[in-house]
C-alpha cells in the first residue's frame, strides 16, 4: 500500500533546513492542499503547486524559494488549487500565456529561418526593422489585426515599398501559424489588397549614367558596389555579397548553393554561374583593397543597404526613382543595344534556361561573354568620361 506523503506546517526554519539528495523529492505543507516544495539535488528550492486536471497529474511551477516567501506562496498555491475546483487548467493557461509572445519574437524566429532558406533575407528584414518592428515590435502577435495592417500599408508612401512590406509580413504570420507561435491562429494580412503598381521598365538614359556614377563616387562602399553592378549586371544581393575568394583568373565564380561558410546565398535561380570582370570593374574592385567581402559594412559583413543609397542618390540628383536592380536592366539592355542579342543577355545575367546545355555553354561561350562584357564596359566608361558622340551608340532621350 503507498504510503501517503508526510506533511508539516512550513516554516522559514523546516524550509532552510532541508537538504538535498540524490534524486529530487518533495515536501508537503499540511496548512494547504497541493502546496510543495521541491528540493533539487544541486541545492535548489522551488514552491510548487500539485494538482490533477483531466485525471493527469500537473506540476505548477511557482517561483523559486530564494525569491518569494513562504506566506505569499502558500495564498498563489491557494489560488491555482481555487481555479482548479472551478474547471479550469492553470498549468495550461500559464503555458498559453508563455507562448502569447511579441512580433518581435515571432519575427526573430522567422529571421533564424529565412536566413537558412529565403536567399533574399536581407531585404525583408530591412522592411520588417524599418516598417514593422518600431509599431508593432512590442505587441502581443496574436493581438495585430488586419486593421492594423492596412494603418501600415497607408504609413508607407511608396506602392512597391508597402506591398513588399505586406509580403514580409504575411510570411512571418505565415511562419508562426505553422510552428504554433505566439498563440497566432489568424495571419492579418490576408485580405488585405496590394496597392495597385505599374511594371516599371526603368533603365538609365545615356546622360544619367555620368550622373550615378559622379554620385557612386561619394557613396563609398555601396557606391562601389553599385559601379559593379551596373559594369557587370548581376543581380543585386549577388554584387552585395560578393568575395574576393571568388575571383579566379579575372573570373567572379557565383555558386549556385548558399556557402554559409562565406555568407554566401547562393544564386537566385540556384545555378551556378561565372562573370567576367570588365577593366572597369577590376579598376572598382582593386581600389576597395580588401579581403573577404569586398563591398563590406561598418560591422564587416556584407553591405545590405544598396537600394537605400540608390534612393538617396535619386532625391539628390531630382531624377526619376531607380533602384539597384535597374542598373542590372540598364546593363542589359546595352548588351542587346550594342547588337549582341537577348540569348547573350539571358546568358551574361544568369536567366535560367534550363537543361545541361547550359553548364557547358559557360564555357563554350567564355571569350564572346568576356568581350561582350569589356564592350558594354568601355561603352559606360566613354558615356562617364565624356567621350565624343561618334564614339557611342546614340540612345533616346529617356532609355539607353
Amino acid at each position: 500500500m503507498r504510503r501517503a506523503p508526510r506533511k508539516v506546517v512550513f516554516s522559514e526554519f523546516y524550509i532552510k533546513n532541508l537538504k538535498p539528495g540524490p534524486a529530487p523529492y518533495l515536501r508537503w505543507d499540511a496548512k494547504q492542499a497541493g502546496f510543495a516544495v521541491r528540493v533539487e539535488p544541486s541545492g535548489y528550492k522551488a514552491w510548487k503547486a500539485i494538482y490533477k486536471f483531466g485525471g493527469r497529474k500537473r506540476d505548477y511551477h511557482i517561483d523559486a524559494v530564494a525569491k518569494i516567501g513562504i506566506a505569499d506562496a502558500r495564498k498563489l498555491a491557494g489560488r491555482i488549487i481555487f481555479q482548479v475546483a472551478e474547471g479550469s487548467d492553470p498549468q495550461a493557461i500559464k503555458r498559453a500565456a508563455r507562448s502569447a509572445g511579441t512580433f518581435d519574437d515571432i519575427a526573430d524566429r522567422y529571421l533564424e529561418f529565412s536566413k537558412r532558406k529565403n536567399k533574399s533575407w536581407r531585404q525583408a528584414d530591412s522592411l520588417v526593422q524599418k516598417h514593422l518592428r518600431p509599431k508593432w515590435g512590442k505587441l502581443p502577435a496574436a493581438n495585430i489585426s488586419r486593421a492594423d495592417v492596412k494603418a501600415m500599408m497607408a504609413r508607407i508612401k511608396a506602392p512597391i515599398v508597402a506591398n513588399q512590406t505586406l509580403a514580409a509580413a504575411s510570411a512571418i504570420y505565415s511562419f508562426a501559424i505553422k510552428e504554433e507561435l505566439g498563440g497566432v491562429k489568424v495571419n492579418p494580412c490576408h485580405g488585405v489588397e496590394r496597392n495597385a503598381t505599374q511594371s516599371r521598365e526603368r533603365v538609365l538614359s545615356a546622360t544619367e549614367i555620368p550622373l550615378f556614377w559622379k554620385a557612386f563616387d561619394e557613396a563609398d562602399a555601396q557606391g562601389a558596389a553599385l559601379k559593379v553592378l551596373l559594369l557587370l549586371g548581376q543581380r543585386p544581393g549577388e554584387v552585395s555579397c560578393m568575395r574576393s575568394e571568388h575571383i579566379v583568373d579575372g573570373w567572379w565564380e557565383l555558386f549556385g548553393k548558399p556557402m554559409p561558410e562565406f555568407d554566401w546565398p547562393g544564386t537566385k535561380n540556384a545555378q551556378s554561374h561565372r562573370v567576367w570582370i570588365s577593366a572597369p570593374a577590376r579598376d572598382v574592385i582593386a581600389a576597395m583593397d580588401a579581403d573577404g567581402f569586398l563591398f563590406a559594412g561598418s560591422r564587416g559583413g556584407a553591405i545590405n543597404d544598396i537600394d537605400v543609397t540608390m534612393r538617396e542618390i535619386c532625391k539628390k540628383l531630382g531624377v526619376e526613382r531607380a533602384t539597384p536592380h535597374d542598373l542590372r536592366r540598364t546593363n542589359g539592355t546595352l548588351i542587346t543595344a550594342l547588337g549582341f542579342g537577348r540569348e547573350a543577355m539571358n546568358r551574361i545575367q544568369n536567366h535560367k534556361e534550363g537543361g545541361i546545355a547550359s553548364v557547358y555553354d559557360r564555357h563554350q561561350y567564355a571569350e564572346e561573354n568576356k568581350r561582350i562584357l569589356e564592350t558594354v564596359a568601355a561603352h559606360i566608361m566613354a558615356l562617364v568620361e565624356g567621350a565624343p558622340r561618334g564614339n557611342v551608340v546614340p540612345f533616346a532621350a529617356n532609355a539607353l
